[in-house]
């Protein structure tokens, strides 16, 4: 792998380090976006599972987030009605929006079409609209940039909803896609596709737990062209940030990159 395009991997001995440096690691990005222009916008997508639980356990410690100046989108979604658990937002909403205490100073939040959920195609192009809104119309790009991307990795190495050896690994052209025969359920979704994910200012994934220790060890060692964190890895390695506890590195043998505070917490 290229030196330019290796990711950093930061190893933390715990979860409660990982959601702090985390957090860290947000706010910074946020301070240095929202810094360069008055007008600008801190454009972040994230996705689910046991990232939404890190979000909130490191962001709920912050009193430093400028929310009110953020746009948050979703890297991928169950087509499910939002108050089931398998909602990506309505987990996100349950478990972060909810409990911010400012009413008055609340993100713009972009959830799927909920109307949508049984149009599987629909659904993708309507969100891929909606990025159009929110991004080429501003920025006359063909490709939409977050300035953020928040992503985990499950054992089975899909992210997002970009499953290993699936035909969307090979998409070109869709910012959106949808995918009706994922191999977990619920078998209909809707994704951003990798070159979205690789167009990002900054991509992190988020890994905790031993039973992700052999998907990393793959990852990071042994890179296999069917893996969407390999292709990730290897086309936009140094925009790629890997936050994880020891317990995921236990069958891998790596340098991890020490972690310095960007935005140490206020009050």
């Amino acid at each position: 792998m290229p030196v330019n395009t290796i990711p950093a991997v930061y190893a933390f001995p715990d979860a409660a380090n990982v959601a702090a440096m985390v957090a860290d690691h947000i706010v910074g990005i946020q301070n240095s976006v929202l810094s360069k222009d008055s007008t600008r916008r801190f454009r972040i997508g994230v996705s689910g599972g046991s990232l939404i639980g890190v979000l909130n356990d490191g962001l709920s410690q912050r009193k430093d987030i400028d929310w009110e100046n953020w746009d948050i989108y979703f890297a991928d979604e169950r087509l499910v009605s939002f108050d089931s658990d398998a909602s990506n937002y309505g987990r996100f909403k349950r478990g972060v929006l909810d409990k911010l205490p400012d009413r008055d100073h609340l993100p713009n939040v972009f959830p799927i079409d909920e109307s949508l959920i049984n149009d599987p195609q629909e659904c993708a192009d309507n969100y891929e609209k909606l990025l159009i809104r929110g991004f080429a119309a501003k920025d006359s790009v063909k490709i939409p940039s977050f300035d953020l991307l928040m992503l985990g990795c499950s054992p089975d190495g899909h992210i997002a909803s970009l499953f290993p050896n699936h035909e969307l690994l090979r998409e070109e052209y869709a910012w959106v896609a949808p995918i009706e025969d994922s191999p977990k359920p619920p078998k209909c979704r809707i994704t951003l596709t990798l070159p979205v994910i690789c167009h990002s200012q900054h991509v992190t994934f988020v890994v905790e737990g031993s039973t992700k220790a052999r998907i990393m060890k793959t990852i990071m060692e042994r890179p296999d062209k069917g893996l969407p964190g390999s292709i990730v890895n290897e086309q936009a390695g140094g925009k790629v940030s890997w936050f994880v506890d020891n317990e995921a590195l236990n069958d891998c043998v790596l340098p991890c990159k020490p972690y310095k505070l960007t935005a140490p917490p206020v009050g």
